[in-house]
Parts: structure tokens; C-alpha cells; sequence
């Protein structure tokens, strides 16, 4: 391999930004098909574990490489609601964070779990069964967290978690207060299943560059949230829904879309940065929000997604823009009375798991990561005394003067 050159002149070396395609590493987690469509967990299609599994067994899928026998499920279950609840000084933050400071739900989020270091006596312990207890731990405890944001932001308290529901009904029942319809449990369980883990993304890699310097679970966490915190990785569904609500009805749909793509107008929830065919998951819940939309008396809002979906595949369909996950999944929530301020910390909610399992998988083979920048800056330069300085005509950075901030 010849030695690639690291100081040069802007531009004069190519490199994909963003790290666009380079392998960071080996994984047995999940495999994103971006050309056919597809997406498997373990090498299991996504649309059997979404009809079939449930979270818990899809996060002992992600975390041992392998679906658990009957025995193996029902402990594994046990451990996920021995963690639950919450030490009472995390829930004294959320509602205050939530009201008085009125931070961001992901704002309480991060900041909810890198507390929660706090309460955990093995949270420094550098063995495997050490992240392996915290893996449990977290995710479990990020879906009592998230219902515990949805109800502070409305002035209400927490609802503590009950052993004897399902992780997806429990959260439910934590948000809402009242135990679910067994029909909306199973739609949250498909949605935090399709959103459990999705090849090598900017959260997930962000959890595996803070691991690989051998810091606890809990900080690796905290950086996927803060990564997907960002507008670029999170909260597609939300900007989507308002989308949506700014059309109004369907028989605007389509002028809005034609007239928005003249202005070149971004559309939410199209377009993948993997993905050249149909999101698989974007199936799943266009599906699942027929049902969810006739319930809720919310069909105007499917109405309106699938005359924006068709004209977008008509239009852009052959250069592989389709619905993505996002697209759907801000329907099905909003239409099942969750806020779509919550879309994103949900979204969290769930890929915990997969955040975690790379983690550990991390772990067991690694190295820091340690990729490299290529200077374009001048080669050689010199101190100049203060009273010597003079200002040059044209900033050489995009950044704001100094003088022009205070």
C-alpha cells in the first residue's frame, strides 16, 4: 500500500468525506442491502423478526448472535424488568429539565443516562460481564426514561414501570398511564424492532470510537445519543409529520410536492444514504399505518404520504430516492397520540440495543480507532510579535471575527 500523502494543498488529495464506504470493522450485528432493499439482523430479514419477534428476543438476537431458547428468553425478559425502574433522583432531573429548564428531550435524555453512571457500582468495571449487565440495563431503562420526558413536558408525573407487561406495552403504559391496546403494543414492539440497529451509522459509530478507547458503556451510549441527536441522523419522522400537517389535505399533496421540488425543496423521509431501493422498514409500517390511521381517524395524513410517495417515485424513483423508515413511522406515532417530539428519543429508545451489541462486539476485538487528517494548512510559519500583527484582508476560516461577537 503506498504511503498516502497527509500534507498538501486543499483538494489536492482525494479522500470520501464523511468516511463515506470505508470499512471501520468486522461485524456479525446486521446487514444493510442498499441496492436490493433489504435489511437482516444476524442474517435474518427484517420483515420476519418484525412479524414474528418481539424487542427483547431482537436485542438477545443483536447482543449473543443467535434467537434464545423459550428458557433463555423468559430470563433474559427478567433481567430487562429487574432494571426498569429508575433511582428517584434521575426522575427529579427529568421533570425538572423538562419544565422549568425546558431542554430538548434528547437534551434529558443524554444527560439522563450519563447519570445513571452514577447509581451503577459496576459502571467502571472493565470486564465483559460488566457491559454485558450494563447493556440490560440501559436499554431497558432508556424506554422508563423517554416515557418519563413525554409525560414532564406535559406537566405530569412519572408513571413507574410494571413487571408484568411486555417492554413495549410498558412503555406505553409508563407514557400514556393506562395499560395498552394489545393491538398498539404490538405496533410500538414492531417499531422499536425495525429501529434496533442499522449497519455502520454516525450514532452507532459514534458509540464504537468512544469504546474503543476502553470507556465505560454508559459514556459509549451517551455519544450515540448525542450523534443521533443531530438533525443530519435524527428526527427525519418529525420534520416529515409537520410536512404533513403544512399540506393539510390530501387533495393539496400533490401541488405541494411538484411546486416544493421545483424549488428544490428537501422532502422528508426520502432518500438514504444507503439505501437505492425501497426502505424494507418503510413497507412494514405503511402497512401497519392503513390500520393504525382508520383507528386513530387519522387517514387523511396515509392519504396524503402515498400521493407524495407516488409522484416522488415517479419523478425520482430512477435515481433510487424512495421512502425511507422515517417517512411512515411519524404517521403511525402521531396517530397512536405520541408526540412528535418524542419520535427522535424514541427512536433512541431503540436503537440502544444495537448501540450496545456493537459495543460489546467492539470490545472483545479491539482497537482505538485512530483515522488521520490531511493538513492543508501552511507548511511552515512563524511567530510574529503582537504589536507586528496586522489583520489580514480576507479571514482564512468561515468563522464569525472575533470583534463581530461581542
Amino acid at each position: 500500500m503506498s504511503e498516502v500523502k497527509l500534507v498538501a494543498k486543499p483538494g489536492e488529495v482525494q479522500f470520501p468525506k464523511g468516511l463515506e464506504g470505508v470499512i471501520a470493522r468486522e461485524t456479525t450485528k446486521s446487514y444493510v442491502d442498499g441496492q436490493r432493499g433489504r435489511l437482516y439482523y444476524h442474517g435474518i430479514p427484517i420483515e420476519e423478526l418484525a412479524e414474528n419477534s418481539t424487542y427483547e428476543e431482537t436485542f438477545f438476537l443483536l447482543l449473543y448472535d443467535r434467537l434464545p431458547t423459550e428458557g433463555e428468553l423468559e430470563y433474559f425478559k427478567s433481567r430487562m424488568v429487574q432494571y426498569r425502574e429508575l433511582p428517584s433522583e434521575v426522575y427529579d432531573y427529568i421533570c425538572k429539565a423538562s419544565s422549568r429548564y425546558n431542554d430538548t428531550p434528547m437534551s434529558v435524555l443524554r444527560t439522563a443516562v450519563s447519570m445513571l453512571a452514577s447509581f451503577d457500582d459496576s459502571a467502571e468495571e472493565d470486564s465483559l460481564p460488566a457491559h454485558e449487565r450494563e447493556a440490560i440495563k440501559i436499554t431497558s431503562r432508556m424506554a422508563t426514561i423517554t416515557a418519563a420526558i413525554g409525560r414532564a413536558r406535559k406537566g405530569l408525573a412519572p408513571i413507574h414501570p410494571r413487571p408484568d407487561l411486555s417492554h413495549a406495552a410498558n412503555f406505553l403504559y409508563m407514557l400514556f398511564g393506562e395499560e395498552p391496546d394489545p393491538y398498539y403494543a404490538r405496533v410500538m414492539d414492531v417499531i422499536l424492532i425495525l429501529h434496533a440497529d442499522h449497519g455502520c451509522n454516525a450514532s452507532t459509530f459514534a458509540t464504537l470510537v468512544v469504546k474503543s478507547t476502553l470507556s465505560d458503556m454508559y459514556s459509549s451510549v451517551v455519544a450515540g445519543i448525542a450523534a443521533l441527536k443531530g438533525p443530519l441522523h435524527g428526527g427525519a419522522n418529525q420534520r416529515a409529520l409537520r410536512m404533513l400537517k403544512e399540506i393539510g389535505e390530501p387533495e393539496n399533496a400533490e401541488a405541494w410536492v411538484l411546486k416544493a421540488l421545483e424549488k428544490k425543496r428537501r422532502i422528508m423521509g426520502f432518500g438514504h444514504r444507503v439505501y437505492k431501493a425501497y426502505d424494507p422498514r418503510a413497507r412494514i409500517l405503511h402497512d401497519y399505518a392503513v390500520e393504525v390511521t382508520k383507528r386513530a381517524g387519522t387517514e387523511k395524513y396515509l392519504k396524503m404520504a402515498e400521493i407524495i410517495e407516488r409522484v416522488m417515485i415517479e419523478r425520482l424513483g430512477k435515481k433510487g430516492i424512495f421512502p425511507n423508515v422515517d417517512f411512515y413511522s411519524g404517521v403511525v406515532m402521531s396517530s397512536m397520540g405520541i408526540d412528535d417530539e418524542l419520535f427522535t428519543p424514541i427512536f433512541a429508545t431503540s436503537r440502544v440495543a444495537g448501540w450496545t451489541a456493537h459495543a460489546l462486539e467492539q470490545r472483545v476485538d479491539n482497537r482505538i480507532y485512530r483515522p488521520r487528517f490531511v493538513y492543508v494548512g501552511p507548511e511552515i510559519d512563524h511567530w510574529v510579535p503582537l504589536e507586528e500583527r496586522v489583520k489580514p484582508e480576507k479571514e482564512p476560516t468561515p468563522f464569525t471575527p472575533l470583534e463581530k461577537l461581542v
